[in-house]
Parts: C-alpha cells; sequence; structure tokens
C-alpha cells in the first residue's frame, strides 16, 4: 500500500477543490509512491507529533491543520514550522492535510459536531459556490446516447439525490476539415453539415477529469467540440459549517451547560442570555465569526463555533445565542472522524489515533 492509495480515499470523503484559495491542503511533505507502515492521525502536526510517528512506526501524519500555511523561502530549524519540517524530512516522514476539504464536506468537520452534539436533521449552513460545472458538447444524434452512457459512468449529471440528469437540443452543424484532417463524415475541404444533438450535463468539479477522458475517448469526432463552464449555482451538499436541531429543546442555562460538558471544555464564552428556548442550532469548527449572519438568516436559535472577537458578540442582537467553545475543542473529534474512516478501508496497516493534545490554550 503507497501513499497514493491512503490520500485518494481521504479525498473521496474531502477533496482537494473542496477546499478554500487561502488553503494548502494535500501532501506537503513526501511521495506519493512511498509504501505506507503506518498512520497517525492528528488534529495539528508539532515536532512531538513527529516524535509520535517515529516511535509508532508511522511514516504518514495525517493532519487537519496545514503545518506549512505561507511559502518557506528557508528551512534552518528557525521557528517550529521549519524544525517540524526538517525533522519530517530527515526521518522520512510524509505529511497530508485536509482543512478546508475537510470543513466543506457534508460528511467532514461540522457533521462531526452535530454527530456529537446529538442534532438531527442537519444540512449544510453555507452552500458552497463554484462548485458545480456544465459540459456542453455536440454529437451525432444516432452517436448520443452511447456517449452520454460514458458520460455519466465518469460522474456526469450526477447532483445530490439525482443521477443520468441531461438536456438535449437537435441542431444542424457544419464543418469543414484542412488536408490534414480526417474527417469522420464528410471530405477534406468539403463543407458539411449535419443533424446533431447537442448535449448539456452538469457536474461536480471534481470528477472534471474523468469526464474529459470520457469524453475525448467515446466521442465520434477527430476535433471534439464541447465548452465546460463554471457556474454561480450553490450546491447543497457542500459547504461550511451546518445546521441541525435537537430532538427536544432546553433552556439556555442547560443548554450551555450541555455544550460545556459534550464538547470537553473549560470555558464557553457566550452572549447575552435571550430568554428563548435552544433547538435549532448551528455549529461552524474552528473561526467561525464569519458565518453569524447565516446562522442568524437560517433561525438558529444559538450558534456554536470559536475565536469570537469582543465586539462580535454584539451581532447576537438579542435574536440568536453565540457560543464561543475554542477552536481546538470545536475541531477535536475531527481525528477520531478520519481515524473511524480510514479504518474501515485499510486493515493492513495501522491507523492510530494521536494520543497528544495539540491545543495551544490552557484556561485557569
Amino acid at each position: 500500500m503507497i501513499i497514493q492509495n491512503i490520500t485518494n480515499y481521504i479525498e473521496e470523503l474531502a477533496p482537494l477543490h473542496y477546499a478554500e484559495d487561502f488553503d494548502n491542503v494535500g501532501l506537503l511533505i513526501g511521495n506519493y509512491q512511498t509504501e505506507v507502515t503506518g498512520v497517525l492521525v492528528t488534529l495539528d502536526t508539532l515536532e512531538e507529533t513527529v516524535d509520535e510517528a517515529i516511535a509508532k512506526n508511522c511514516n504518514l501524519i495525517v493532519s487537519f491543520h496545514p503545518i506549512i500555511f505561507g511559502g518557506l523561502k528557508k528551512i534552518n530549524g528557525n521557528n517550529y514550522v521549519e524544525r517540524v519540517v526538517l525533522k519530517a524530512i530527515q526521518n522520512n516522514i510524509a505529511i497530508y492535510a485536509t482543512h478546508t476539504a475537510l470543513d466543506n464536506s457534508k460528511n467532514g468537520v461540522s457533521a462531526k459536531m452535530c454527530e456529537v452534539l446529538g442534532l438531527m436533521n442537519t444540512k449544510i449552513l453555507i452552500p458552497k459556490k463554484g462548485i458545480i460545472k456544465k459540459l456542453t458538447t455536440y454529437v451525432p444524434i444516432d452517436k448520443a446516447s452511447t456517449l452520454k452512457e460514458k458520460l455519466f459512468e465518469a460522474g456526469a449529471g450526477s447532483l445530490g439525490n439525482y443521477d443520468l440528469c441531461s438536456f438535449d437540443v437537435h441542431g444542424t452543424s457544419s464543418f469543414r476539415g484542412n488536408e490534414d484532417s480526417n474527417p469522420t463524415f464528410g471530405k477534406k475541404g468539403e463543407l458539411t453539415k449535419r443533424e446533431e444533438t447537442k448535449i448539456s450535463v452538469v457536474f461536480e468539479s471534481k470528477n472534471e477529469s474523468a469526464i474529459l477522458k470520457a469524453l475525448k475517448g467515446n466521442h465520434a469526432y477527430e476535433e471534439v467540440a464541447y465548452e465546460i463552464v463554471t457556474t454561480e449555482n450553490v450546491y447543497q451538499n457542500i459547504g461550511m459549517g451546518m445546521i441541525g436541531e435537537f430532538k427536544t429543546e432546553m433552556d439556555e442555562k442547560d443548554f450551555l451547560a450541555y455544550l460545556k460538558k459534550t464538547m470537553k471544555t473549560d470555558c464557553v464564552r457566550h452572549s447575552a442570555l435571550i430568554n428563548k428556548k435552544i433547538k435549532k442550532v448551528a455549529v461552524l469548527g474552528g473561526s467561525g465569526s464569519f458565518a453569524i449572519s447565516n446562522a442568524k438568516k437560517a433561525g438558529a436559535d444559538a450558534y456554536i463555533s470559536a475565536d469570537f472577537k469582543y465586539h462580535e458578540f454584539f451581532k447576537a442582537e438579542n435574536s440568536i445565542l453565540l457560543a464561543d467553545i475554542g477552536h481546538y475543542e470545536s475541531e477535536q473529534f475531527t481525528k477520531n472522524l478520519l481515524v473511524d474512516y480510514l479504518t474501515k478501508k485499510f486493515s493492513n496497516f495501522a491507523v492510530i489515533l494521536s494520543e497528544k493534545s495539540t491545543n495551544p490554550i490552557y484556561y485557569i
């Protein structure tokens, strides 16, 4: 088993193109062709994490947060990032990060928070744009059905709970091949007109390479005419945060006590109590103040996230209970999610949950 096999499987859960533009995800250190001796799953990769991987004979660290965020101009060990990179390279330890790719997955960080909290009827809080693309191509009428079958097999025409989706329009095409052409229909140098089918299919951007391969490998023409556009449509199954409901509503103070206990945090910073029952709850792992307005718009009674600044608590405006449980605390169960996911697929080597707490914040 090589690293590529592991990362391909992770990317079925959290495709790298789900990640935000600012992020740095994927294989940060190492070679995809390296044989795997063991996998250590962690929230952050620190020097002690690399030491743990060495001690447990794991040559691949799957980390939620990327240790390399910005460009490294030198690797001299002058800061904690450089020291981690040096130690990993010196000991042939590969490091792979998922971060916002997993944040945007419908079965990712926020979904795990909902599971731990016991929320039901969950859905994405902020559906992501730029994920849905549309392919349009033109094919002889009698070849349309066969080509669509191949496109469907590659992932075209599948969104949410539906597949085999397409739209066809019949029309007349024209073309003329030059002296170097090898036309399937017509003759070189002569204008040819044919009745064709215009096929349009939507697809998730993660399937683009496979769909183009299917298109070019199964099209009737020497030169394949096609267009791919990225739509502005939001995709309800991919995006940041989630919102769900408790089976039974609870008082605000009971909710905060439950939250503190369930999310294993020593501190819950919250906005003013508003004398409101808590039933509908929005969550977002990590720094989530940017989604306060989304939680309010979605009608949440409470919003759980982390890293709220002083003035951001005013945004509650007596309409929602904001609860900051801490960055680490909001994401702590992510490594359990990854271990469970990997263990179901791979049994011929160890997938180990890191025992180290990488929370840099302490409470007194």
